[in-house]
């Protein structure tokens, strides 16, 4: 990872969108989910740069803050510009700070190892490529992208004896207080698990607790789509049952099963986490990219749990 340089991860073809600051709110989060990206740079047409990051993050917060305030109306916020937007937090986006420091080090020169590093150290999911001398976003890299790199290229390298332990053994993962809803608990309950744990997904569970669906902030952007922020007493059953694009679905891993096992389910399926279960596909842990990518490039460098 340190003797590849980010430009190395960008794949032959990809998609890039890429959002005016003066674009409605409403259009831009209907073009993250029509180009079934995640998240887009911000261009400032005034200032001429690149300015910070629209991602499905803000429309949770919006949505979690604004849900039951009396003093806007959701609908209203539709309309909004996304300067005007993102200005409601009154705050500097992590985005914007990060953009600067990688415009200042020509991130596209960055190695592989210092993306990983970044990514969690910053406890963020992507991370723009720019080129070091247009100044312009050329892709934006992911965990997901990382890990399918390691994966296509991994064959070239001798296979560490770690990866035939047994993910009971290896202390990869979350496995205590982990973050799970019911069912029948309602869209904003999961948005205020969402806003307070900093998860990234959540398995739903039935009274039995076994694992039914899994609930990813992605998901979210589907009330965008539908209209149903107004909606949002919804339960989990109703807002799974109607979700129509990008489900991830439940994928699962058990205890004794090898972490090359789980690491070759995760890059073949371009997921971003499995759920751990036991026989009974009652839920015990996650294994996330996050997780793996601690394991496998920073921990053997010595650096520990960044993201925990």
């Amino acid at each position: 990872m340190k003797s590849h340089s980010c430009y190395d991860a960008i794949p032959t073809s990809s998609k890039l969108v890429i959002f005016d600051t003066t674009l409605q709110v409403k259009k831009a989060f209907f073009a993250l989910v029509a180009n079934g990206v995640r998240a887009a740079p911000l261009w400032d047409s005034k200032l001429q740069c690149f300015v910070g990051m629209l991602t499905i993050t803000d429309f949770i917060n919006i949505l979690h803050r604004y849900y039951k305030s009396p003093l806007v109306q959701i609908y209203e916020l539709e309309d909004h510009k996304i300067e005007t937007w993102r200005g409601l937090f009154n705050n500097t986006p992590v985005y914007f700070e990060i953009l600067k420091i990688l415009i200042t080090n020509r991130v596209c020169l960055f190695s592989l190892f210092d993306a990983i590093y970044s990514l969690l150290k910053n406890k963020i999911h992507r991370l723009p490529v720019i080129d070091p001398a247009s100044g312009n976003v050329l892709h934006i890299l992911t965990h997901k992208r990382i890990l399918k790199f390691l994966h296509i290229f991994g064959s070239m390298i001798p296979r560490p004896r770690f990866l035939q332990r047994q993910i009971r053994e290896v202390p990869i993962g979350t496995f205590k207080h982990i973050a799970t809803i019911q069912e029948s608990a309602s869209v904003y309950d999961a948005l205020s698990i969402f806003v307070e744990r900093r998860v990234s997904a959540l398995p739903v569970v039935n009274e039995r607790g076994k694992v039914v669906a899994l609930y990813s902030r992605f998901d979210v952007i589907n009330l965008a789509a539908q209209k149903n922020y107004n909606n949002l007493n919804m339960t989990m059953r109703e807002a799974i049952a109607s979700r129509f694009c990008c489900v991830e679905g439940v994928l699962k891993c058990y205890p004794h099963e090898t972490l090359e096992t789980i690491i070759n389910r995760i890059a073949q399926a371009e997921v971003h986490r499995l759920v751990l279960v036991d026989s009974d596909d009652v839920v015990r842990g996650i294994v996330s990219l996050s997780d793996l990518l601690q394991a496998l490039i920073l921990s053997p460098a010595g650096i520990d749990a960044l993201y925990s």
